[in-house]
């Protein structure tokens, strides 16, 4: 006797519900840095293949009032911490949640965007993730950015700034902050 279409379908869809529902809660229950690699960026972040090695490219953003700044994956603005040294990070635990660290799968190398006028590199952190530098310095994400052009870690507890297309590390007293509004979901430095 052959199944019903109906009961077919009705048992495609609870298969395919349970998938959803396990790989997000999954993803949910993971806090572990996000590993930058081909196959894990869409294209729109400019990423590459190339014989075989992946390829992360930094971008660069222009502001009127933060001049230009980097972005990593989907054009997320990267920052850079004050309190780092050159090849330590000293984000980690609960503050590595606030703000991601750029880290890179084995093997894959970062492309520099037009201007850079630093050296990027990569350092072992204390998980053994591969964490991208701009002169040395770590760069990171912010939790509290949603969309490309975002720059709402900027001047966060006066030790989080966007990273400088230029490599220099900014003043705590000179960079700019952004509005007060944007400043409401600050968290841990």
């Amino acid at each position: 006797m052959r199944p019903s279409p109906r009961w077919t379908s009705l048992a495609g869809l609870a298969v395919g519900a349970a998938l959803i529902v396990s790989a997000c809660s999954s993803a949910a229950a993971t806090s572990a840095p996000t590993v930058a690699t081909a196959a894990s960026v869409a294209p729109a972040a400019s990423t590459a293949s190339v014989a075989g090695a992946a390829s992360l490219t930094i971008a660069t953003t222009n502001s009127s009032t933060l001049g230009q700044y980097l972005t990593g994956l989907n054009g997320m603005t990267l920052y850079v911490l004050t309190k780092d040294t050159p090849g330590v990070s000293t984000c980690t635990g609960t503050c590595a949640t606030s703000w991601p660290p750029l880290v890179l799968a084995a093997g894959t190398n970062v492309a520099p965007p037009a201007g850079a006028t630093g050296t990027f590199a990569t350092f072992a952190r204390a998980d053994g993730t591969m964490q991208v530098t701009y002169n040395g310095m770590p760069l990171y994400y912010f939790a509290g950015d949603s969309a490309a052009g975002d720059t709402n870690g900027q001047g966060k507890s006066g030790v989080w700034f966007v990273a400088p297309l230029s490599g220099s590390l900014p003043a705590a007293s000179a960079a700019a902050t952004p509005p007060a509004a944007t400043q409401t979901s600050a968290s841990g430095y």
